[in-house]
């Protein structure tokens, strides 16, 4: 009776598990951006990448949404390192394939590259469904799995290319895995290689990063990225525009002070202790 149980509970979850809310222990970015999707750390760092490599490779906002829905559909955003015989990576991409290395293809931003790249050269993608468009490039057993997915990844692409305003908060557990010089300097690595930004610059005392902003959209790029990626890089307070971010509430705030930044997006992470 037990394993007929158990074997219900595996068969609704694979049927239903998109529709599930996760464990509240796992509750640590929630997106508001018409919709609302609750993603761990991990996933939501993963989705910030997926998106910035989207902008950077001069993609549509609909190929943010079919990478993401893809991505959901494969790992649920995850880096896992196994899969379906030697799929590897957010996208369960092959090296059989001749999609990489088992290292590259665990690297997301490469992935992420890859899957752009491959998107890119199906003809006619963008009039097609989400999951018409993924399953040309994933050639999946199951070509209709990554339409469910096609809301969140459209929620996420809303909030992740700027469209929305303090649309991800997340919550940062109380030991960040990183502090000071070598937190700033993850930041600063990562904006450079997700976004391509030149001018990211840090003060002396290496806590803190002011991000160029042209304008609302860009600045809300940024600074929801930094926040994605608040917990893997110690990130402790972002702000842009009037509104501010800080680990300790884990949401966003009017600032009550003048120090508004319209210009540029200030983020300042942990310091050594």
């Amino acid at each position: 009776m037990a394993v007929v149980a158990l074997l219900g509970v595996w068969l609704v979850v694979r049927q239903f598990g998109h529709q599930l809310q996760l464990p509240v222990a796992s509750r640590t970015c929630t997106v508001q951006a018409d919709g609302r999707v609750v993603l761990g750390a991990d996933q939501m760092a993963n989705a910030a990448t997926i998106a910035a490599i989207g902008v950077q490779r001069q993609m549509p906002e609909r190929a943010v949404v079919v990478a993401l829905a893809t991505a959901y559909q494969e790992s649920h955003l995850r880096n896992i390192a196994h899969g379906d015989r030697d799929s590897l990576g957010l996208f369960q991409q092959r090296p059989s394939q001749g999609w990489g290395t088992p290292e590259q293809i665990r690297d997301p931003r490469y992935a992420a590259k890859r899957f752009y790249a491959a998107l890119k050269k199906v003809k006619g993608w963008e009039g097609m469904r989400v999951t018409e468009a993924a399953q040309r490039v994933q050639r999946s057993a199951y070509p209709e799995a990554y339409e469910k997915w096609a809301d969140e990844a459209a929620v996420l692409t809303r909030a992740l290319l700027g469209d929305a305003t303090g649309a991800v908060a997340c919550t940062v557990g109380p030991t960040p895995t990183m502090r000071g010089q070598a937190a700033a300097t993850a930041l600063i690595r990562g904006l450079t290689m997700d976004w391509g930004l030149p001018g990211v610059t840090s003060p002396t005392d290496l806590t803190g990063l002011a991000v160029p902003a042209a304008d609302a959209r860009n600045g809300w790029r940024y600074a929801h990225w930094l926040v994605s990626h608040a917990e893997d890089h110690g990130v402790k307070r972002v702000r842009f525009g009037d509104l501010e971010w800080t680990a300790k509430q884990g949401t966003w705030a009017k600032v009550s002070d003048d120090r508004a930044a319209r210009t540029q997006v200030l983020a300042e992470v942990f310091a050594d202790t």
